[in-house]
């Protein structure tokens, strides 16, 4: 069942530019049935969100900054997320900026059992992106946006991730934690393990859309499409060939 989903915006700390791209996706993990944007609607740093709001239905709320070097914005974010909490309404949120001042939020909202969907840019401090169920960078969304320009593509490819022995280390100890006894792990289960060790990771940081082929790019493990019994749907199973060399050394010994 999808997941209702309060969507709580920092208008402060996120570029209007990512919103369409940030609807979209939220959209794929549930029904955002709360969309709210939090700023001082008086200053003429939020004039570029005004045009955004009636376009994608989301509610601004006005919170003035009462003392320079202080956020209230965070504040009124924070307690209205303890509202709708308690409302009972949502089962899931998501929390968007960069700021780690949301670390607690999140940590608590999923104490009390909610999914905890973060989104915010590159900069954003590991202690909020690892307190959330899933964090997305608002980067990656852009660069995926099938409307860009030649030159937006071109520019994009230095804004991906490297693939690096940790992540590849990531993949395949999540691989033998869920593996059978030949060594195959379903590839859904190992891609769900994954998110849960780093909620950050997202194949589209490093240039791939899907899991699958990401993994197929590192030329480390195995891959095996199953046959079911819907003709047109096959199962993907993954293996680490380390496994393999391991086994097939132990037996000529």
């Amino acid at each position: 069942m999808d997941l209702n989903i309060a969507v709580l915006i920092d208008g402060d700390n996120i570029p209007s530019a990512y919103v369409k791209e940030m609807m979209e996706e939220i959209a794929k993990y549930g029904n955002p049935t709360i969309k709210r944007i939090y700023g001082d609607w008086t200053s003429p740093r939020l004039g570029k969100w005004k045009n955004m709001l009636l376009e994608n239905a989301i509610t601004p709320i006005q919170q003035y900054s009462y003392t320079s070097g202080k956020n209230a914005t965070d504040s009124a974010m924070i307690i209205d997320a303890m509202d709708i909490l308690y409302s009972g309404k949502v089962n899931g949120f998501c929390l968007v900026s960069s700021d780690s001042d949301f670390t607690r939020l999140a940590t608590r909202l999923r104490e009390a059992g909610m999914h905890v969907l973060g989104i915010g840019e590159k900069k954003t401090p590991d202690p909020f992106i690892v307190a959330c169920d899933k964090f997305i960078y608002v980067e990656v969304l852009k660069t995926n946006n099938k409307k860009e320009t030649e030159e937006d593509k071109s520019n994009a490819k230095d804004s991906f991730d490297k693939l690096t022995s940790k992540e590849i280390k990531l993949i395949a100890t999540s691989i033998e934690d869920l593996s059978d006894e030949s060594g195959w792990a379903f590839l859904g289960d190992v891609g769900n393990l994954i998110q849960k060790k780093r909620p950050s990771f997202d194949s589209r940081n490093y240039g791939f859309q899907k899991l699958t082929p990401l993994i197929k790019s590192t030329g480390t493990f195995e891959i095996e499409e199953r046959e079911t019994s819907k003709s047109r749907h096959k199962l993907i199973y993954v293996k680490n060939k380390e496994n393999t060399k391991r086994k097939s050394r132990s037996r000529k010994n």
